[in-house]
């Protein structure tokens, strides 16, 4: 299978043709190999406009959403960008070649390494992964230019807003474990923060302090 070619149909009619404008982030995902990022089983796969399992109840986000949520931080790459949720390190990936510096947090640790060896294969050097509960942000490297949270919270936890900086957005899915609306909330100079509701959207549950309790199911 020629990824590239995969890689280029993916861009144009995934992403352009649904809306996706910013240039910047188009060339970004016309460049980094998502099918490194899945199972070798499942490559032939990796540029459909679907998630996909990468194990441990996780999964990959379809390009489609990894491009929303990318396009809507408004980076312009001098940015500092907390990701909650590493999982395949895919987004990740497309976050190192739009900003200065990735911080991202994911609880499983196998996963966690995984990521890490496909980024260091890649030689994105910039992106920084740490195990731990998301949930309550990367305190010692706040404030942050913008936060991607990749998991589904029942409400907006409030460490993201303390360690988000002026002018700064935050890109989350709220709601039930079942069903989200993306948000995007801007932090203005008042302190206060511009909300605004981009789409529905469905995500695997943030899970921790300041989210999900890890024994539910659903």
């Amino acid at each position: 299978m020629d990824f590239s070619v995969a890689r280029r149909r993916m861009v144009e009619e995934q992403l352009r043709a649904r809306g996706v404008s910013d240039e910047r982030v188009l060339e970004a995902m016309s460049k980094v190999p998502r099918h490194l990022f899945v199972e070798p089983g499942l490559q032939s796969h990796a540029y459909s406009d679907a998630s996909l399992p990468i194990g441990d109840k996780q999964t990959i986000s379809q390009p489609y959403m990894v491009a929303a949520m990318s396009a809507a931080l408004e980076l312009r790459g001098k940015e500092r960008i907390l990701e909650i949720g590493t999982g395949s390190g895919y987004q990740s990936a497309v976050l190192s070649v739009l900003a200065n510096r990735v911080y991202s947090i994911e609880r499983i640790s196998s996963l966690a390494g995984r990521a890490r060896r496909i980024l260091d294969q890649l030689r994105m050097s910039n992106v920084n992964i740490k195990v731990g509960d998301g949930t309550i942000g990367w305190r010692d490297q706040a404030p942050f230019d913008g936060i991607l949270v990749a998991a589904g919270a029942p409400e907006v936890p409030t460490e993201y807003l303390q360690q988000l900086e002026v002018g700064g957005k935050l890109v989350l899915p709220v709601g039930d474990r079942q069903q989200q609306i993306l948000l995007r909330l801007t932090r203005l100079e008042d302190g206060s923060f511009k909300r605004e509701q981009l789409m529905g959207c469905r995500f695997v549950p943030l899970i921790g302090e300041q989210g999900w309790q890890a024994e539910l199911t659903g």
